[in-house]
């Protein structure tokens, strides 16, 4: 068994060192060319038609996916198709993106002469820059691969990831020089994680009123256990008279007190209380107090306003319901 897993293993890392090396060689060609693509695509007042057949279609229809998710119009064209009737989509002011790593595909070669008469701009994204369709668009990108992962070097591995890889890079450089923000990216996300992470605030999943455990500086620690337990909670925030944030205690450190020391639950909450504990702000978004609450290693966080009063408290279990995580 061991042996058999070493040699998969052996396989699996082979594969991946030869992808990673293609992509990682495509920075070795970002030329004028690539350049121009992405001045094309930012100024083009249509949409972005990309186009392919086979493994190159699928690769198509993923960075079509990805340019219209960051802020570019874009649709997927299948070729075939596209010689009866779907051709009626394209419009002169629309930039298409042509798809062969051989560069030689026949049912991207019929549609050139339309795009031609149309006056359509193209750009070849192929492994073969001396190639019929690579001849006849206005630009071409090389992604040509020193090998595929495949063994036999017959099925397109090396040369879909490193064409994937191009598309992704044209349409993140074309979203930069937008100048897109993360609110803009969330208009385009409403839905999903990805958009829940670019939209939610934590006052829109913190804990509020009967939820968030709160308690005076001078609360003995037996309330405060009873108050983190009607919150169903797993810390309190302590407050002092005026309701700023001093401290938190968690249901874990009464424990942990409660092992070292039985009269623990007669103390005072400012005795056990972690002081000056690691707080966010209102306004900031939830993915940033999951990404402090992962760093730190805990799973409650008080919720302060510009002046330091407590008005809620984090949950990693609410962050996963409302699913940021």
């Amino acid at each position: 068994m061991r042996e058999e897993n070493e040699q998969i293993k052996r396989i699996l890392a082979d594969v991946l060192k030869t992808e990673g090396e293609a992509v990682l060689a495509l920075r070795e060609r970002l030329n004028d060319a690539v350049c121009e693509a992405v001045k094309e695509i930012l100024s083009c007042k249509g949409k972005v038609v990309i186009t392919g057949i086979g493994k190159s279609g699928a690769v198509g229809r993923k960075i079509a996916s990805t340019f219209a998710s960051t802020g570019t119009p874009a649709v997927f064209l299948h070729p075939a198709e596209a010689m009866h009737g779907e051709l009626g989509l394209l419009s002169t002011e629309d930039v298409v993106v042509l798809i062969s790593y051989n560069g030689e595909t026949e049912e991207l070669l019929n549609i050139i002469p339309f795009l031609k008469r149309l006056g359509i701009k193209t750009i070849a994204l192929t492994g073969n820059p001396g190639s019929s369709i690579a001849t006849s668009s206005d630009i071409v990108i090389d992604v040509r691969v020193e090998r595929e992962a495949c063994p036999f070097g017959i099925a397109p591995t090396s040369s879909t990831t490193a064409t994937m890889a191009m598309g992704d890079a044209l349409a993140i450089a074309v979203m930069s020089l937008r100048k897109l923000t993360r609110d803009d990216l969330a208009r385009l996300h409403p839905g999903g994680t990805l958009g829940r992470r670019l939209i939610l605030k934590v006052e829109d999943v913190m804990r509020t009123g009967k939820r968030h455990a709160m308690v005076d500086e001078d609360t003995l620690v037996r309330d405060v256990l009873f108050t983190i337990t009607r919150a169903r909670g797993g810390a309190a925030s302590v407050v002092d008279k005026q309701g700023k944030l001093v401290g938190i205690i968690t249901d874990g450190d009464i424990r942990r007190h409660l092992i070292l020391d039985e009269r623990t639950l007669n103390k005072p909450a400012k005795e056990i209380m972690t002081e000056n504990p690691i707080t966010i702000k209102k306004g900031r978004l939830a993915a940033e107090a999951l990404r402090i609450m992962q760093e730190k290693n805990i799973d409650d966080l008080p919720v302060v306003d510009e002046q330091g009063y407590a008005i809620g408290m984090l949950d990693i279990v609410d962050l996963v319901k409302f699913g940021i995580v």
